[in-house]
């Protein structure tokens, strides 16, 4: 059984839990199914997206990269931040802004940091990780990577995560972790995290080479390419091998804030 840990709405503290499976958890002694009580979001610190690090996503930009205003691949990581307004928790509705048609699935492992990371190097990076979580790195579809995109990636609602933070201990490989997005309960797309450019401990080292990660950060390892599009009353759920899945439904601004959620 996988050790992680939750956080319970109107909670100021995390519990330890043992995932039982997708369903059910494990919590002082007591089965819980999933879809019966009240998760939080249970990350503390800042979330940082990585742009461009899975192989087929800038394999997509081949055309496009070696021109303006890229003018050549990028030689480091591309990240920008998915702002604490962002935040949202498993079952959460997405808003999904009035004028806009579909928003983009970003499925996302997330490394939960365990303590203040500065200079890691790629071999030590393990002990520096909590666990691992699960993201929907939300966005209005767009095409330009070459200016950050916070209109379209940083509205409210548009970082679901969750539905825990796993334990490293549980995770047999993070660097061949299969994922997949099903949209009302259809396969709309499928990866693996054996597809990164930059493997987890790469990315550690690459990012605090240059900027310091605290205890409770999370840095999302990147969206696959080909991310799926949700429109309203969608139900989106994006699994992640030994970790378990998230699930959301897309409901219209409008119609949340007649039910006075927004």
């Amino acid at each position: 059984m996988a050790k992680a840990r939750v956080k319970l709405q109107k909670s100021d503290y995390s519990e330890e839990v043992e995932i039982l499976s997708t369903r059910y958890i494990l919590m002082n002694g007591v089965k819980h199914e999933v879809s019966r009580i009240k998760l939080d979001n249970p990350i503390s610190g800042t979330v940082y997206g990585t742009l461009l690090n899975y192989k087929g996503s800038l394999e997509a930009l081949k055309g496009k990269i070696d021109h303006p205003p890229y003018n050549e691949p990028p030689k480091g990581p591309i990240l920008y931040i998915k702002p604490r307004n962002t935040f949202s928790s498993y079952s959460n509705p997405v808003p999904l802004p009035t004028g806009i048609p579909e928003l983009e699935i970003g499925a996302a492992l997330g490394i939960v940091i365990s303590k203040t990371a500065t200079r890691v190097k790629k071999e030590l990076a393990s002990d520096y990780i909590e666990g691992f979580t699960i993201a929907n790195d939300i966005s209005i579809p767009h095409e330009s990577v070459f200016r950050p995109a916070i209109r379209h990636k940083a509205r409210d609602g548009f970082c679901p995560i969750g539905p825990w933070v796993v334990s490293k201990e549980s995770i047999s490989n993070p660097d061949s972790l299969g994922l997949r997005v099903y949209i009302n309960g259809e396969l709309r797309q499928e990866n693996s995290t054996s597809n990164l450019i930059r493997s987890i401990p790469r990315l550690i080292e690459d990012v605090t080479d240059f900027m310091t990660l605290s205890t409770g950060d999370v840095l999302l390892v990147g969206v696959p390419e080909n991310a799926p599009l949700a429109k309203a009353n969608d139900q989106v759920r994006i699994e992640i091998d030994e970790i378990g899945y998230l699930e959301n439904t897309i409901i219209s601004e409008e119609k949340l804030s007649l039910e006075g959620i927004l």
